[in-house]
């Protein structure tokens, strides 16, 4: 009886997961505004909106969908839209731009989508939520307040408010603007969970304000609100070479503050920063995002920023004019402290000296704690290496930094113990890059390793892919890869986290496949594309190194560095199907390839700095820099066609033509198949980019693969040709060099870095040199991305973007047993697994619902597959 019981619950609960599946099946999940979860604070008027189809059904796809959006949840729960609906669109698209009645700033929306599957039956999603902000500065209330001091003082300044909240909240939000950094807090607890708001840019044309969500912390009766100022890279008060200290926005840090506050009953009101806020400095009596931060815990004010707090003795804030014309929303994934990281050891080197071990490298701030005679001067040295005598050597990462004196030491935060029990300090407005902490005190006091936490801190991005692999090293290659991208994301992709933080254009663009298979970051790349129109020259011209004071207008910011402008919304269009980081852009391209035309009449141009930190050979600069030239001009004159603008695509579809035919003519050994000198990164670039002759790339392929051999099986490359020659050889017939290649684990190579003990990738091929020598940099970050498409094959379709189709070309590849890659796309996840059982090669593949595939196999055959899973056997 026992048994028949048992059995028949089974089989009940196998009809209801059946039935639950089914009921899923179809559905539309992961509903996005502008790429972002229920965001708040948006500005653009026609937002996008985004979601996939789970429907894990063979062929499953969308026939059509119905947008509905209103103010009224319940009424978009009865699929009613007052403020949008679509109506049925026989459509499979799954990504539209808002077409609405006019959104209304501060106002909250509910929308969802209803999406008819193969057997046309309807499915509704869950309803979502997104949040208009203030849509331009006329409906600011606030005034834009500091304190009375200037540039030069080093205390970061307190501010103060205290207000009544008399009825019952729906919700509440800040809306707060800032010249430099804030920090916020209410009843005396942090608001939320970001580091390092607002992101940086050019602060004299666009401030970006950030959106809080206070409901919660909003208590009946009195309140009180508090803010605290950093420096940031507003008032750069370290000296370097870049000349920071003298950009022509600097000043004290100033805020513009709202804090909205709806009721139950339907009314409002605005508490604002105005001339009855009060200010004062504090225990952060020095703070730099370049060098670290000073706290002195004798000066901490206990319970300033709560209700009741003595404030006679602060002083009134002043009114400060607009630092800039442009007040936007900060629509991306927030810098975060993502992951707390345990020191792996902790050595005592003395009475009063400690090391600290995390075992790996990474960006972020330590957390420390501890107690000790009031006036103990403790420093905390952050660096990547030690020195023989086991202290830390901050030799490779300061070589930039030119100080006046030395109160402001390079990556060092001082905290003053206030003898009142432990004190514990984290940097507000200070990031570092690092591995080890020095800890040094001025009298001699016992620590452990609870005494210290690092935290891992960057852009928090949602990580989107994965690879993993019989090859314990392509494993921890890809983990290193992965962790230099994250230390080199703070709103913006920098080149190291330590020695100089800036936004250098070469490596964004090189790394920037690296990042969009890894990781879902179209916010953030859409705003430093923002930063690239904030900084271009009327004629076109860009800065290396974005956002800038000035510095970057030289000589050698040409095409392989500021092609940045043109390879990024290409790249973001190809990934993600959005033609609109093409359009916000186009006009940029377009000025800045008429400028290297009209510098370069003949076609050629040698505007560049070349292929930076070879191995041992150099390569031609007019070539290098001439087929970036060539590069730009086809993504203009494709964008032109995408974007229907007829002229323009003849006009710039001839110059790449002209450009290209020049390249040839000058540099192109048809009889000997080289280009140049044929270096691995002439040969490969020429390959990638697609300048050699469709009837010579066999030739030039066979070229590049002999000069590698001839090169003890090894790359002789720099950060250009880091970026094409794997993708030359292992789409071109020499997959199994290519794998060689990445695959080495002796100099010069990235498994050497690794060898080595490297937990982030290096500045240098050569451990062992003088100049160059960051040991936490992304530009030789392509290898991440090469895992992707060479050996799991994932590729997008131009001609159907976004993953709608998916180019998938595995390489199975002599030496690797088994590799596996997953990425979620704009439809959903997409699967690549293989392995190698005798003679035979096992495929598994998922394609996700509402897309498809075209498979290659190395034999060149081709299987067009649709939704679902596939089992092939080759």
């Amino acid at each position: 009886m026992r048994e028949i019981n048992t059995f028949i619950a089974l089989m009940l609960f196998g009809l209801l997961f059946s039935t639950a599946v089914l009921a899923k099946n179809g559905k539309p999940v992961q509903l996005k505004c502008e790429y972002l979860t229920d965001p708040i604070g948006i500005d653009i008027s026609n937002p996008r909106l985004t979601w996939k189809m789970e429907d894990s059904r063979q062929g499953a796809f969308q026939t059509a969908y119905q947008v509905i959006v209103d103010t009224d949840s319940m009424s978009v729960v009865d699929n009613l839209g007052t403020v949008w609906d679509t109506g049925k669109q026989a459509e499979s698209d799954m990504l539209v731009s808002y077409a609405g009645e006019r959104l209304r700033p501060l106002t909250r929306y509910f929308w969802k989508v209803i999406v008819w599957d193969r057997d046309g039956k309807a499915k509704p999603s869950e309803v979502a939520v997104f949040e208009m902000g203030m849509m331009g500065v006329a409906h600011w209330k606030g005034a834009w307040i500091s304190d009375h001091h200037d540039i030069h003082q080093r205390e970061a300044p307190y501010f103060r408010k205290e207000f009544m909240v008399k009825k019952t909240v729906k919700y509440a939000r800040i809306y707060i603007a800032t010249a430099g950094l804030h920090d916020v807090s209410l009843n005396g607890e942090r608001v939320g969970d970001h580091r390092l708001d607002p992101m940086y840019t050019r602060y004299d044309r666009r401030i970006l304000y950030v959106t809080y969500d206070i409901t919660k912390e909003l208590q009946s009766g009195a309140n009180a609100v508090g803010v605290i100022l950093g420096n940031g890279w507003y008032n750069h008060q370290a000296k370097a070479v870049w000349n920071f200290d003298q950009a022509p926005w600097r000043n004290r840090p100033a805020f513009c503050m709202d804090l909205h506050i709806t009721y139950d009953d339907g009314s409002s009101e605005v508490i604002v920063s105005e001339r009855d806020w009060k200010t004062s400095l504090g225990e952060i009596i020095s703070n730099n995002i370049y060098t670290a931060e000073h706290y002195d815990a004798r000066l901490e004010q206990v319970g300033w920023n709560t209700v009741g707090f003595d404030d006679r003795k602060w002083q009134q804030v002043m009114y400060r004019s607009a630092p800039a014309p442009l007040v936007t929303a900060q629509a991306l994934h927030p810098i975060r402290n993502v992951n707390a990281i345990s020191p792996q050891s902790v050595s005592k080197l003395n009475d009063s000296t400690y090391l600290y071990d995390l075992g790996r490298n990474i960006a972020g701030v330590t957390q420390f704690s501890a107690e000790g005679e009031a006036g103990t001067v403790i420093k905390l040295i952050h660096g990547e290496r030690l020195r023989e005598n086991g202290h830390v050597d901050m030799s490779n990462i300061d070589v930039y930094y030119r100080p006046t004196d030395d109160t402001d030491p390079f990556q060092t935060d001082i905290v003053i113990l206030s003898g009142k029990g432990v004190d514990t300090f984290m940097p507000k407005f200070n990031y570092k890059g690092f591995r080890y902490i020095e800890v040094v005190s001025s009298t001699p006091i016992d620590l452990t390793k609870d005494n210290l936490l690092g935290y891992f801190m960057h852009s928090d991005v949602p990580p989107i892919g994965n690879i993993t692999s019989s090859d314990s090293l392509i494993n921890r290659i890809a983990w290193a890869n992965n962790n230099s991208y994250l230390s080199n994301l703070f709103g913006y992709p920098t080149d190291c986290p330590q020695r100089e933080k800036n936004g250098w254009t070469g490596d964004g663009h090189f790394a920037i496949e690296t990042a969009l298979y890894n990781f879902d970051g179209i916010t953030v790349y859409e705003k430093w594309l923002a930063d690239h129109r904030d900084e271009q020259q009327p004629n076109g011209v860009l800065p290396d190194i974005i956002p800038t004071g000035g510095w970057g207008y030289g000589t050698a910011n040409g095409t392989d560095w500021t092609s940045t402008i043109a390879i990024i919304p290409w790249n973001l269009y190809l990934f993600y199907g959005d033609l609109r980081p093409l359009k916000d852009n186009y006009d940029a391209i377009k000025r800045y390839v008429d400028y290297v035309t009209w510098i370069s009449p003949a076609g050629l141009t040698s505007w560049g700095r070349g292929d930076w930190v070879p191995v041992k050979t150099t390569s031609s600069l007019e070539l290098t820099s001439s087929i970036y030239y060539y590069t730009d001009a086809v993504i203009l004159a494709k964008a032109a066609k995408l974007l229907r603008r007829d002229d323009d695509h003849l006009k710039y579809t001839a110059l790449a033509r002209k450009v290209r035919d020049a390249i040839n003519s000058k540099y192109f050994d048809e009889e000997r198949a080289l280009y140049a000198s044929g270096t691995q990164t002439e040969l490969s670039m020429a390959l990638m980019w697609g300048v050699v002759p469709d009837d010579k790339v066999k030739a030039v392929a066979k070229s590049l693969s002999e000069r590698v051999r001839a090169d003890g099986n090894q790359i002789d490359v720099g950060v250009l040709g880091a970026k094409a020659i794997l993708n030359a050889l292992s789409e071109n017939g020499y997959p199994d060099l290519a794998y060689q290649l990445a695959s080495r684990d002796t100099y010069p190579s990235w498994g050497a870095w690794i060898a080595a003990g490297a937990t982030t990738f290096l500045e240098n091929w050569d451990l062992h040199a003088t100049r160059d020598i960051s040991d936490n940099h992304m530009m030789f970050g392509e290898i991440g991305a090469w895992f992707f498409k060479a050996l799991g094959g994932i590729k997008p379709d131009e001609n159907a973007p976004g993953f709608k189709n998916i180019l998938l070309q595995p390489h199975f590849v002599k030496g690797l047993d088994t590799f596996s890659v997953r990425f979620d796309g704009p439809y959903g996840e997409i699967k690549s697994s293989w392995r190698r059982s005798g003679e035979k090669i096992f495929l598994d593949i998922v394609i996700p619902a509402n897309s498809g595939a075209t498979l290659i196999l190395p034999d060149g055959s081709e299987r067009n597959l649709q939704a679902g899973t596939h089992a092939i056997i080759w």
